[in-house]
Order: structure tokens, then sequence, then C-alpha cells
């Protein structure tokens, strides 16, 4: 088997520049594949990342919409929700916590920095919904939320926005030109599933919110509620419950619509989740296209190389030489071709994937399996398509091939 080999490696040397082209179309095939596999598999990794940050389990309940002389606002706007209908919802058996909220943004000035981000007021239970813990400072207490209290946490966007690299805690900030404490630091977070980033915001308590940064006509009313279920299980009954609980509350007749909107946020993970599966399939499935054309390749190069040498064979044959010798040869040369080329394309799709990360800031993720499943197909593919030529050339008649001119 060794002389086999040997002679099949001796007999590439002969055309070193056909080999190579050859080699060629597998180093892009597997360069191809292996570059592909690991940006889609980077992406599913930032998505399930972003997923994870979400927290779990989670129902978002917005507010109506308004409309005003036919035109209707978007959803979360009217006051529909209340503080009331929160307590309501947390004492359903399949809840575990509920945490209202009150958005707006609001330019936010420390010293001579200042910075435009998002302002939530919220209750204590935000972050154990979010499973959000913090890099420094307290939570938010009852007491901040029964006085109202100057308090504000910070995400680590206006962390170095407003501070640079100085501690922030202790600090005081000015929100719409009232002094706000900044009693902690969020934990980053990063982006949120449509790109926004989920660091660049001040989580104040509910009531200063309501009662004293944005104001309100409707005291008590909330744009959202977040709402944990304490199990995956639960979570189809706990939405059918909440949204029969809020009509009977809000007093909504059978026929009309409701005032509120319920999301599952589970829903949108996994719709984003399998969107970012399909995109990482259908690279690796484009790229697996330049395998197969560099099988093709390899075949079209031995069937040549078969005619070029019929004689050759016909000479082996007749002075003995069995007909698997002569298709382990030629199969031989398919199998040196399509591993060498696995290999080199192996390298610089690694490569590869490194020099995209570094140049367009990408998530890569070269991951074992890929690299298997890469090799496994490349190999294969060399096989196949080698198969055929290495056979033609084992069947050929000697007296014919004697005869070939």
């Amino acid at each position: 088997m060794k002389d086999i080999f040997l002679e099949a490696w001796i007999s590439m040397g002969a055309n070193k520049l056909r080999s190579f082209l050859t080699t060629l179309g597998i180093i892009i095939g597997i360069g191809s594949v292996v570059l592909m596999l690991a940006i889609g598999q980077g992406s599913e990794t930032d998505i399930k990342q972003t997923i994870a940050s979400m927290g779990s389990n989670l129902l978002v309940v917005l507010s109506g919409y308004t409309s005003l002389g036919g035109i209707r606002s978007s959803t979360g706007i009217a006051p529909t929700l209340s503080v009331n209908d929160a307590k309501a919802i947390s004492e359903l058996s399949e809840v575990a916590t509920v945490a209202p909220g009150y958005p707006g943004t609001a330019q936010v000035i420390y010293e001579a920095n200042n910075w435009s981000t998002s302002i939530l007021g919220t209750t204590p239970d935000f972050l154990i919904a979010r499973d959000w813990p913090l890099i420094s400072g307290r939570p938010f207490t009852e007491k901040d939320m029964r006085s109202a209290t100057l308090t504000a946490l910070i995400g680590v966007t206006v962390q170095a926005n407003l501070f640079g690299n100085e501690p922030s805690v202790g600090k005081i900030i000015r929100i719409m030109n009232m002094p706000f404490e900044v009693i902690g630091v969020l934990a980053p977070k990063g982006q949120t599933l449509d790109g926004r980033d989920s660091d660049d915001v001040i989580m104040v308590p509910l009531t200063t919110a309501q009662r004293k940064v944005f104001g309100t006509s409707y005291p008590g009313s909330v744009r959202f509620m977040l709402v944990k279920i304490k199990s995956p299980e639960a979570m189809d009954v706990a939405q059918t419950k909440i949204n029969q609980l809020l009509r009977e509350r809000h007093r909504i007749k059978p026929k009309d619509d409701n005032d509120f909107t319920i999301r599952n946020l589970a829903d949108v993970a996994q719709g984003a989740q399998l969107t970012a599966h399909i995109m990482s399939l259908l690279l690796g499935s484009v790229a697996a296209i330049s395998l197969v054309v560099g099988g093709i390749g390899i075949m079209n190069i031995m069937l040549v190389s078969v005619t070029e040498r019929t004689r050759e064979i016909g000479i082996r044959k007749a002075i003995g030489a069995p007909e698997y010798s002569i298709l382990m040869q030629f199969f031989g040369e398919a199998i040196i071709i399509s591993s060498i080329g696995s290999i080199i394309g192996l390298i610089l799709g690694i490569g590869g994937s490194f020099i995209v990360k570094a140049i367009f800031h990408i998530s890569v993720e070269v991951s074992i399996w890929s690299i298997f499943i890469s090799l496994a197909v490349a190999i294969s593919v060399g096989l196949f398509f080698g198969y055929y030529p290495a056979q033609k050339a084992a069947k050929l008649n000697p007296i014919e091939a004697l005869r070939y001119q």
C-alpha cells in the first residue's frame, strides 16, 4: 500500500501545475465552508447571548394605542395600564414577579459632560425579572419607591460617556435639571434583538419618573409591565390568565378589542434563533457548492490523466499488474489531492475567520464539529469523484490500451 501511494505521489509530481490547480479547488472549497460556518456560528452565539440577557420566562404587557381623528398611535402610548394592574397580575399563581415600567428619554448632565439616553422608571422587581445584577452600588428599595427619591442606576454605556474611568457611585447627575444620586451601576447586557443598546439606560424609581421626571395626567399609569413566569411550561397558561384578568379589570366587552398587548419574549427569541440557524445553514450550503466544484475538478483531471496514461496502464496490465493495483494508484492520487487540499483549506479557513473578525469586527466561532464535518465532506467528495476515473483505468482492456495512440 505504501508503494502504491508513493507511486501516486510521483505521478502527481510529473505535472505539478495541474496537480496544484486540482488541489486548489478543494482548498477553496473547504476554506469557504470553514469560514462561512464560523461566521454563521458566531451570529448564532451572539443571538443566544442576547436572548439570555433578556431574562427567562418573560411576558411583556404593553398599554394600548390612541386614536385621534382617525390617526392611530403605536402600541404602548395610551394610559391603559396601571400599577394596580401589575399588583393584580402578581397575585396569579403562575407569576413569579411583575415589574411595571414608565420609559422616556432625557439629556443627562455630569459636570462638563452630557449624554442623551433612555430613562426608565421602574420598581426593584425589574432587576429580578431581567436577571440583571449590579457591578457596583445598590439597587432601589421600597423606601425609594414610597419616597420617590432622586436616585438612579446607570448602564455601562452611560457610565462611559459621563464618567469615563472614574467611579460614579455617589456622584450627582442632573436629569431634567434635577439632581439625582447614582446609587449603582448595572452589569453590561449588550444589544437587544432589534439592535438597541441595553446598557444605554438610566433607571429611576417608578414613582420618581411618574411624579417628578416625566409627569402624567393619569396617576399610577404605566406604559408596560414585565411579567416573569415561574416556569416555561406555565407561559401559555399565564398569558391566557393575564389576558382574561386585564379584560375583566378594564371592563372590555366580549366583542371589543383589547386595550393592551401581550408579547411572549420566548416566541420572539425562538424566531430570532431559528433565523440565525437557517442563515448559518445557508452560508454553509453555499460554500459547500465550491467543494462539489472542486470534486468535479478532481474527476476531470483524473479522467485526463487516465487518457494520457492509457498505454502505461496497458503495459502494466500486460505484465501482470492486477486491477486492484491500477485502481489504487489512481484512487491514491485522488486521496492525496483531497487530503492535502483539505488540510491547507482548513488552515486558510481558520486563519481567514480571525482576519474577518479583526477587520470587520464581527463574531466568528470555529467549532470542532465544523472542522470535522468539513474535513469529512472534503475527503468524501475527493474519494467519490476520484473513484470513477480510477475504476475506468482499472477496467481498461490491456490489448486496446497498448494500441492506444
